[in-house]
C-alpha cells in the first residue's frame, strides 16, 4: 500500500523562498507535507571554484507520481540556475505505520 512514496531534498537560498516553493507545492495538491530547515551552511563547487553560502532546506514528503510536476514546479519558481531537487524512497517497513498511510492518502488527492 505505501509503494511509491518520496522524501524531496530540495535547497533554497532562503526561508521566503523556501515558504513559497512549500505552499506552491501544498497548494497544487503535489504533496502532503512540506518541513523547512533553517539556517543551513552550504559549501559547494560552482563554476571551478568552491563556494560557501548559507542556505535552507525544504523536506517535501509526496507520492512518486507527483514528481515530474513537483520538479517543474519548483525549477519555474526557483531563483537558482541549478537548483537540488533529489528524491530519496519511504521504505514501505520502516517508520510509522500510521504516518505512511496518512502521506500515501494524502498525495494522491
Amino acid at each position: 500500500m505505501y509503494y511509491n512514496l518520496r522524501m524531496v531534498y530540495i535547497t533554497t537560498p532562503d526561508k521566503p523562498t523556501a515558504k513559497n516553493l512549500g505552499h506552491k507545492i501544498l497548494q497544487k495538491r503535489l504533496a502532503a507535507c512540506a518541513n523547512i530547515v533553517d539556517g543551513m551552511e552550504s559549501m559547494y563547487w560552482w563554476e571551478g571554484k568552491i563556494t560557501e553560502d548559507k542556505e535552507c532546506i525544504l523536506l517535501v514528503k509526496t507520492h512518486y507520481s507527483n514528481m515530474k510536476q513537483l520538479t517543474k514546479l519548483v525549477e519555474k519558481y526557483h531563483p537558482y540556475d541549478c537548483p537540488c531537487i533529489i528524491s530519496y524512497t519511504i521504505t514501505e517497513d520502516e517508520g510509522s505505520e500510521g504516518y505512511r498511510n496518512w502521506l500515501f492518502k494524502e498525495s494522491l488527492k
